[in-house]
């Protein structure tokens, strides 16, 4: 490891203990910082509204850390709509937001969208199929943005058990469960997307959890930064911050234990094929020759070959804009 990096370890790591609740409201006050939260939500009616209940309760209503929380639904074909409304989020739906652009598939594009529905000065981004979900999540990551003004892009980082917690472990910060000795999911972010860092962005090599869903930063950098529109805006989003920022801009806290529905492996490979040509592009913004990938199906008769585009599409800085910009000065 760099010991640029060892250092930034020390000084950019830290665990949601190391920011009460109380004084991320006085540092919050001190400079009227404004926070959104975006949950981007595609058929996700069974986990949702408990992450939309919990931020409102524990966030918004016994303290006003977040200002504006919204799920931006991109096409679900079941209640998550109805039950996030239900909770207390306003829904947002894709392809309502900037209507004149034909919405893409994929999360990326949702995360893109969702900067023209919300306000806040810190966006803080949570994915919507967490199981057990602690508000740590949001106040960790965004803590360090209200209390820190040089910081500008907090990851979460955590455990990912493939098991299910053992009782009476909620999955909060520091309890670990079962599967957390040597089963931990994140098949991608190891087989993929941290050789990937580690050969060619050693200086992002510190990061627990690079592809984690969990995230927050400033808009003033968020709206500097290219939208990967599918998988890879995990990977995309990191690394041009660090170009944009810096790292030492840059942080991750340990919020301890994610429980999440996983992938299939077809998922997993499809996922892959995007964060590996979102990294070609950022290497050499050399032409993709075959933004496809094949993989392989059991049928009847044999196997049977399933071919699936890449995502090669990205979406510019929000503030080339015209809509972003003229809400903005409104």
């Amino acid at each position: 490891m760099l010991e640029e990096v060892e250092h930034w370890l020390t000084r950019r790591s830290w665990s949601v203990a190391d920011r009460p609740l109380d004084r991320l409201m006085v540092a919050k006050a001190a400079r009227g910082t404004t926070v959104s939260v975006v949950l981007p939500a595609l058929n996700e009616e069974e986990t949702v509204g408990e992450i939309v209940s919990v931020i409102r309760r524990e966030l918004m209503e016994r303290v006003r850390l977040v200002d504006e929380l919204v799920v931006v639904d991109s096409g679900s074909t079941d209640r998550t709509a109805a039950v996030a409304a239900a909770a207390g989020a306003r829904v947002e739906h894709r392809d309502a937001i900037l209507p004149r652009l034909p919405a893409l598939p994929g999360k990326g594009e949702v995360l893109w969208r969702s900067l023209l529905v919300t306000s806040g000065e810190v966006v803080c981004f949570v994915d919507a199929d967490l199981r057990r979900f602690s508000a740590d999540f949001v106040s960790g990551i965004v803590g360090p943005l209200l209390t820190d003004q040089d910081v500008q892009f907090v990851k979460a980082m955590y455990d990912r058990p493939l098991l299910q917690p053992a009782a009476g472990h909620p999955g909060r910060s520091g309890q670990g469960g079962q599967g957390g000795q040597g089963s931990q999911g994140g098949r991608v972010t190891e087989l993929v997307a941290r050789p990937l860092l580690n050969l060619h962005w050693p200086r992002l090599a510190g990061f627990v959890q690079p592809l984690g869903g969990e995230y927050a930063a400033r808009r003033s950098l968020l709206e500097r930064l290219p939208f990967p529109v599918g998988y890879g805006v995990e990977l995309g989003l990191l690394v041009d911050a660090l170009h944009t920022a810096g790292l030492d801009a840059l942080g991750q806290v340990d919020v301890g234990v994610r429980i999440h529905r996983h992938q299939d492996e077809r998922a997993l490979g499809r996922m892959a094929a995007a964060i590996y040509r979102t990294a070609q592009l950022r290497l050499s913004r050399a032409h993709l020759v075959r933004p496809e990938l094949t993989q392989f199906e059991r049928g009847e008769n044999g196997f049977v070959p399933r071919t699936h585009a890449v995502d090669t599409e990205e979406r510019p800085p929000v503030r080339e804009i015209a809509e972003y910009t003229a809400g903005r000065a409104a």
